[in-house]
């Protein structure tokens, strides 16, 4: 008798040789937590937003202040990073500009899981021709060019932040939605998707509370994947002249305004293009660490 309680008692045995389970969510946190290049990704971004957020808030200069006889000056004291061509601080410029990106790429982010997580999930869930219509609309849109609508429609619309997030997010949800609609697919096939129906449980719970939570992990890797992507955008189309418009500060623009003095002050295009790299670099690190992490056939 003694035995068996102690055979069914784990915490009886003097060696702990039953196995402690784990849920999916704590393996998938585990996995996370020991990648050592995603930890050090997580740090460089949660640096560059507490520095964006803290940096221009308690600076002494702001990014239109200009000192026409101190311009191009070198990196050191008195200019951390150096100057611009009209004696513009350039480290609080490139702070101003991490505002400025991580704003976009995070809306951007957002309003694509939103859109797409609501047009796929519902797709999936209604199935039939229904389902057949929307994505062949949204086959339509992921065909087009993204960059070149985007710039239609930066051209056609007032430059600014908004027309930047707007002209993002007009076809960018379409590849969340893809992904939602292929993960509900495939979960609906389920058993305890099924159980759901026969126990009377109405479409919008199951979708909600069944199909959506269990793809919760795809949602949140791919968002993780549009950040830098977003980020990369804005910073093009400010390079091109189309994004962020002076004086406000932003990292394509600096990159755009440093190219043509490369050859002889180096360090204003290298500084914004160094934060622009490191930046998608992070996010893209922190994205395959997501799905590394989500995914149990990807795990070591």
């Amino acid at each position: 008798m003694k035995e068996q309680s102690t055979a069914l008692n784990p915490a009886l045995h003097p060696e702990g040789s039953v196995k402690q389970s784990y849920s999916y969510w704590k393996q998938a946190c585990g996995h996370f937590k020991h990648n050592k290049s995603v930890l050090f990704a997580l740090c460089f971004l949660f640096v560059l937003l507490l520095g964006a957020i803290l940096i221009p808030c308690f600076s002494e200069r702001t990014y239109y202040d200009m000192h026409l006889y101190l311009k191009n000056s070198p990196p050191g004291r008195m200019f951390w990073l150096g100057s611009d061509e009209l004696g513009r601080d350039i480290f609080t410029r490139i702070w101003w500009g991490a505002r400025i990106s991580l704003f976009v790429g995070i809306s951007a982010a957002v309003i694509d899981m939103i859109i797409g997580v609501f047009y796929g999930g519902l797709g999936g869930m209604i199935g039939g021709r229904v389902e057949e219509l929307m994505m062949r609309v949204s086959d339509v849109l992921y065909s087009l060019p993204h960059l070149l609508i985007v710039i239609l429609l930066m051209v056609s619309m007032k430059p600014g932040i908004a027309a930047i997030i707007a002209s993002l997010t007009i076809t960018g949800w379409v590849n969340m939605a893809r992904i939602v609609r292929g993960q509900i697919l495939q979960i609906k096939q389920s058993d305890f998707v099924m159980a759901a129906h026969l126990l009377g449980a109405s479409k919008w719970r199951i979708l909600t509370r069944h199909l959506l939570a269990n793809s919760i992990g795809s949602i949140i890797t791919t968002m993780t994947f549009t950040i830098p992507t977003a980020i990369f955008s804005e910073a093009f189309l400010s390079f091109l002249g189309l994004g962020v418009q002076a004086p406000m500060a932003s990292w394509g623009t600096m990159a755009s305004d440093g190219l043509p003095a490369l050859r002889y002050y180096p360090w204003r295009l290298f500084f914004p293009a160094c934060f622009i790299t490191l930046t998608i670099l992070a996010f893209n690190l922190v994205g395959n660490g997501l799905r590394d992490a989500f995914d149990p056939r990807l795990r070591k």
